[in-house]
């Protein structure tokens, strides 16, 4: 069962014994602890790898004959782990993953091509090839993503209805009595221990040592119990076999 915003400010007030409230807009104290639990929960989204905020998406295409190959990243996105382009048609989907690459391998290689001009940000002028389809990315500004070619006999430009992405976002976060906290079952109880400690800090000029041994250890308990499938244990790879 999904926890609203409302619910966790009344959690996090009677345990501070103070004023019961029905709406947090009934005291400027409910208030502010709305606002520390929206702090709250972005830090723990920030430093965290969550499940549930992972999704497939498109990319939003520029659709601009200047700048063909070139999309954004939807708004909200944290993470894009993986790019796939349909290169067949409609009717017979053929999706091929593009790779990123960095920088320098993207401006050594379009060097190499000199088919097209394409005009990016400040009137500077890279390389893209316009008889293929794209087979890799990159990103100059962590905002425009661009490919390195597309074949301007099937489209003029890269369409975003052939883009199948799959990443993490930043939900929402709205104070609101009816807002749904979007954090599984698991870290829920991590961010109230979590608010609570800061509230307990912040408006009661202390910690409460419970508070603050329900947090930690929490916090290490969440860390290896987030997906609801079981799943091997990652590790580091250093050249050894």
């Amino acid at each position: 069962m999904k926890t609203t915003l409302l619910q966790v400010v009344q959690s996090i007030l009677s345990d501070m014994d103070s004023e019961a409230v029905n709406s947090i807009s009934d005291t400027t104290e409910a208030q502010q602890i709305a606002s520390v639990v929206e702090d709250t929960y972005y830090n723990i989204i920030s430093a965290r790898e969550i499940p549930e905020h992972k999704k497939l998406m498109s990319l939003t295409a520029l659709a601009d004959s200047s700048r063909p190959t070139h999309f954004r990243y939807p708004d909200n996105t944290k993470k894009i782990e993986r790019v796939d382009y349909n290169i067949g048609t409609v009717a017979s989907k053929d999706f091929r993953e593009i790779t990123f690459v960095d920088h320098e391998y993207f401006l050594d290689n379009m060097n190499q091509k000199g088919l097209l001009v394409e005009t990016v940000e400040g009137s500077i002028d890279i390389f893209v090839s316009n008889d293929k389809a794209p087979s890799y990315y990159t990103s100059f500004d962590d905002y425009h993503i661009i490919m390195d070619a597309y074949d301007a006999t099937v489209e003029s430009t890269l369409q975003q209805s052939k883009v199948r992405a799959f990443g993490a976002t930043y939900p929402t976060f709205s104070q609101t009595d009816g807002h749904i906290i979007d954090l599984d079952n698991t870290l829920m109880p991590y961010l109230l221990a979590e608010a609570k400690s800061t509230c307990f800090s912040l408006f009661k000029a202390g910690s409460d040592p419970k508070v603050e041994q329900a947090a930690r250890r929490l916090k290490s308990y969440v860390q290896n119990d987030m997906y609801k499938t079981k799943r091997a244990n990652t590790r580091n790879y250093y050249g050894r076999s």
